[in-house]
């Protein structure tokens, strides 16, 4: 399942805004109003909760400087990857967009479609206030 949020524009840097999404512990501000959990548990890694929903732990795959950060699970029993896109624009304006990809058999798909969607389009609309 490949799942796309809008695109943002961000008035920052690339660089000041890859640097923001790399430090994982800002992910708090970009997260829904919903969100019941956060927790830092290491340099690269963090868990979440939406009201209603399981926890997830989020972990840094790969960060390539200035263009993209990659957010992975963390362990559990489901493989999937959170791809933050970014392009700059000009030296003060970068534009973001996320990807979210994961295997899932297609009732697993049919349940969380929606509710990833939503997620997504969230942290990317918190985006530009936050950064």
């Amino acid at each position: 399942m490949n799942l796309e949020s809008q695109k943002v524009t961000v008035q920052k840097s690339a660089e000041d805004t890859f640097n923001y999404l790399s430090d994982i512990k800002n992910f708090e501000n970009l997260m829904p109003e919903n969100i019941s959990k956060f927790e830092v548990l290491g340099e690269d890694k963090f868990l979440f909760a939406l009201k209603g929903m399981p926890e997830i732990v989020l972990k840094k795959k790969e960060a390539v400087e200035y263009s993209k950060i990659v957010l992975g699970a963390a362990g559990g029993k489901i493989d999937f990857s959170l791809t933050g896109h970014i392009n700059s624009i000009d030296a003060n304006t970068s534009e973001v967009h996320l990807v979210f990809n994961g295997e899932f058999n297609a009732m697993m798909a049919m349940m969380i479609k929606g509710p990833i969607s939503k997620f997504i389009d969230t942290l990317a609309v918190n985006m530009p206030k936050a950064v």
